[in-house]
């Protein structure tokens, strides 16, 4: 196979439909507009037009509002951390840190940091080093002889917050 030879499989991708070229090709004269009036011009998009009744993002009230200083951490269960264990991509002896994670495609990115949730069983003995842990994540942890470590910057930034 040569440079030169290269192409895409037969059918694999369609040919774009050229309107307005003749009666013959079923998309002539109007070219698939239909007939006069505004959306038959170009230059025309109006989304959100309800022919002059109030459109429904108008009638609808608004509510909430998003916190700017929010803090969005990754969530991880004590059964995927186990799961990373046993399919040998987490060292349990090694410090278990946000780069760690990484590292064993547990997560994607860090993001604010990361959270432990209890979901699941933690067999190994890990040490971990987290942003935060619920309560039962804690304990199960605790149970199975390992060890976390809340880190300083998360507890601060919470502190403030309240």
């Amino acid at each position: 196979m040569k440079l030169n030879e290269i192409k895409d499989n037969e059918g694999s991708s369609k040919d774009r439909i050229r309107v307005g070229r003749g009666i013959g090709s079923g998309k002539g004269k109007t070219g698939g507009r239909g007939v006069k009036g505004q959306k038959a011009r170009s230059g025309v998009a109006v989304n959100g037009f309800e022919g002059g009744q109030m459109p429904i993002y108008r009638r609808l009230p608004k509510r909430g509002f998003n916190n700017i200083f929010s803090s969005e951490y990754v969530t991880v269960s004590l059964g995927r951390l186990q799961a990373a264990v046993d399919a040998g991509k987490l060292d349990p002896k090694a410090t278990v840190d946000a780069a760690a994670l990484k590292a064993a495609g547990v997560i994607r990115r860090p993001k604010d940091g990361v959270r432990i949730l209890s979901g699941g069983e933690l067999k190994a003995k890990l040490s971990l080093e987290v942003a935060g842990a619920s309560k039962t994540a804690v304990e199960k942890i605790e149970k199975a002889g390992a060890s976390i470590k809340l880190l300083e910057a998360a507890a601060e930034k919470s502190e403030k917050a309240e």
